[in-house]
């Protein structure tokens, strides 16, 4: 009956004529006797016949087909019958709801969940029916280990470290990223052990781990190369230090050994020694400990010092000098971004359809107000920096109504490579007001986007899925001002989408005069569900300066909760520094920092000091314990070196950190500024050389 019925509709077509054998023709074809269609073999025309049928319900294909054991990887399923009411396992374990995005009957994206090391079976369902239940073999293999940080600049120098799941790693054990060997530095276990990325190419890598009785494991696309710098470099490491120091220094941008460099213990200059070929230093005394403050320097590259370091490696990474007298000597060395290192990520923003796979969406969006308004959505990599303002970004960037997309509405984004986060706001906007105002009503959440240099990344969903509805209340104090300040709290507000990985929101700032009295609302806050759960609300305060939000600066905050019922209190602020060595405006000797805290406050970890003098040409850069009220410098005039302090005006940056858990003997570059640490005082001062 069907066939009859299909037949009958074909015949009333237009473009068809009817023969008297009742069989199809197209306009095209030959009306004046030629020849028919050629058959060679007699059978059916149409080769899909003889294709094997295709089940209703199956899973064909995973994207990509492995990935990390603990889980968090964007993976997309390829198969058929897949319903709006899709249900994923991943061997016996079943995925979140919040993890799982139906795109269409061929396609649903999801978030691997962690697991062992091997393969499972990949399993999805419609919803309780389980006449649609389809598996795929061995569909998804989880590798034996992963490296953290994932991705780090092509010159080298990163410091990852490596997870393993049931491995037996010991001090024989060795690791190639592409090929070349990443010196193992420290194993903390049969299933944790640190190396350091030697230089690479942009892309992604395969690493090899090999085991003292000669078993390698490999995983493919384990790191990659970029052009960002995450600090995760250098510092200190090692043992205890004894008789024995070893000292490295390298190029902060290509990670090239520095040979020559001059090294210096303490402000003792009869200690100093220049670097090999290979840019290591070495001292062997018995009375080297417990502690030594070091300095590197050399031509063309700014000075740097560990004060009292109590382990026996340290790691510069020295900054070239942007200098003429450098230049003179050949080309200034390369110290920009490298060109075509940006990946690309195209996708669509979907929203729940009210009928299955429909192209629907801004459901949780209200209409506009006013011809001036309209309804928009951007697309955001989540930051590594929670107290970040939220910056709207350009017209050009918006995702409207109109935006063409299959299932939802089509985005494109640049990006640094890497594994990233990526996070859709929704809502109103007005571009005909000054500043433009941007009111957001709902985001979502895509985690574990591969993105690879100079290449894109296609098809990545985001579900937009939350609403913003929650309140926040909060309450902060602020550390004791000195004279020049602070006089004012941006509190800020922040949602954890990933580790270290945060959304911003347009609402996730507000400022009051100190003392603060009252508390402080986030309103247009999402909940904690969808594909935000799992995640956390960060609120970090900020005591500045001023309307510009100036030095002096105390900053506290990174602090977590997972409820807006609760009023989130804000203490622990770090004491504003202050330099009483050079005094403000003295003549300073070059030689000796002293400074001192106001009591109380949180704990001081680290305390850096940024010696600017030549009005910015040259730059040093000190790094002490949180204990340490003095630091003596070596005279490197004396020894005639170019990164010497310029005579003349001196600026002095102190800054002041707070981290939680942490131990000065594995100081690593990150922790030397704002972005790694939890709490944070800092304020400028100036002197005369």
């Amino acid at each position: 009956m069907l066939a009859a019925t299909l037949a009958a509709s074909a015949l009333a077509a237009p473009g068809c004529i009817a023969t008297s054998d009742q069989k199809l023709r197209r306009q095209t074809d030959d009306d004046a006797g030629g020849p028919g269609p050629i058959d060679v073999d007699g059978g059916p025309g149409d080769a899909s016949n003889e294709l094997p049928p295709a089940a209703p319900h199956a899973v064909l294909g995973v994207d990509p087909p492995h990935g990390p054991f603990n889980g968090g990887q964007r993976v997309t399923l390829r198969g058929n019958g897949f319903a709006s009411t899709v249900r994923v396992w991943f061997g016996g374990a079943e995925l979140p709801s919040a993890d799982v995005v139906p795109i269409d009957p061929g396609r649903v994206q999801v978030v691997a969940p962690p697991g062992a090391t091997g393969p499972v079976d990949v399993i999805t369902q419609n919803g309780d029916d389980a006449s649609t239940r389809a598996a795929l073999t061995d569909g998804y293999t989880y590798d034996a280990f992963y490296l953290e940080p994932a991705s780090g600049p092509v010159g080298g120098g990163t410091i990852v470290t490596l997870h393993g799941d049931a491995t037996a790693w010991d001090a024989k054990t060795s690791v190639l990223i592409d090929l070349l060997p990443c010196p193992v530095s420290e194993v903390r276990g049969p299933t944790e052990l640190s190396c350091t990325t030697p230089k690479g190419a942009p892309g992604t890598k395969a690493v090899r781990v090999t085991t003292g009785d000669g078993v390698k494991t490999d995983v493919l696309d384990a790191y990659t190369y970029g052009d960002s710098d995450n600090g995760f470099k250098g510092g200190l490491s090692g043992g205890a230090l004894g008789s024995s120091l070893r000292v490295i220094v390298l190029d902060n941008y290509t990670g090239d050994p520095i040979p020559n460099a001059t090294v210096v213990l303490g402000d003792d200059l009869s200690t100093a020694k220049q670097a090999s070929a290979s840019g290591v230093v070495l001292y062997q005394d018995a009375g080297l400990g417990p502690t030594r403050t070091v300095t590197a320097a050399m031509k063309c590259f700014q000075p740097e010092t560990f004060a009292s370091v109590p382990v026996d490696t340290v790691t510069f990474y020295l900054d070239p000098v942007l200098s003429p007298d450098c230049a003179a000597e050949g080309d200034p060395p390369p110290v920009g971004g490298t060109p075509g290192f940006a990946a690309q990520v195209t996708g669509e923003l979907v929203w729940k359809s009210l009928n299955e796979f429909k192209r629907d969406g801004w459901t949780n969006v209200p209409p506009p107000k006013s011809d001036d308004e309209q309804r928009v959505a951007y697309v955001f990599t989540a930051t590594s920096d929670a107290s970040r303002s939220f910056t709207l970004p350009s017209p050009s960037a918006a995702v409207t109504p109109d935006a063409q997309g299959l299932t939802g509405f089509s985005f494109s984004l640049n990006a640094s490579p890497g594994n990233l986060v990526l996070y859709a706001l929704a809502g109103i906007e007005n571009r005909a007001v000054s500043p433009p105002l941007f009111t957001a009503y709902s985001m979502g959440v895509a985690k574990g986007v591969s993105a690879k240099p100079a290449s894109a990344t296609a098809d990545v969903f985001i579900p937009i899925d939350v609403p913003l509805d929650h309140t926040l209340t909060m309450t902060a104090t602020g550390p004791t001002p000195t004279a020049a300040g602070p006089d004012r709290v941006q509190a800020s507000l922040a949602v954890r989408v990933a580790d270290q990985l945060y959304a911003l929101l347009p609402i996730g700032k507000q400022t009051r005069l100190i003392p603060v009295t009252a508390p402080i609302d986030f309103v247009g806050v999402p909940a904690l569900s969808g594909s935000v759960a799992g995640g956390a609300y960060i609120v970090t305060a900020s005591a500045v300066t001023g309307l510009g939000a100036a030095l002096p600066r105390s900053v506290v905050g990174q602090l977590a909760t997972t409820t807006t019922s609760q009023v989130v209190a804000l203490d622990g602020f770090v004491q504003v520094p202050s330099l009483t060595r050079p005094a403000a405006g003295d003549a300073w000797d070059g030689r000796t920092l002293e400074v001192a805290f106001a009591p109380g406050g949180a704990r001081v970890d680290v305390i850096t000091f940024v010696i600017q003098s030549g009005y910015g040409l040259s730059s040093w850069v000190v790094a002490a314990p949180g204990d340490a009220r003095s630091v003596r410098l070596p005279d490197l005039a004396a020894l005639g070196l170019s990164g010497a302090l310029i005579p003349g005006p001196v600026t002095l940056k102190v800054s002041a950190g707070h981290m939680n858990a942490f131990d000065y003997g594995s100081l690593q570059y990150r922790q030397l500024r704002p972005s790694g640490w939890n709490a944070y005082a800092e304020d400028l001062f100036f002197a005369h050389l």
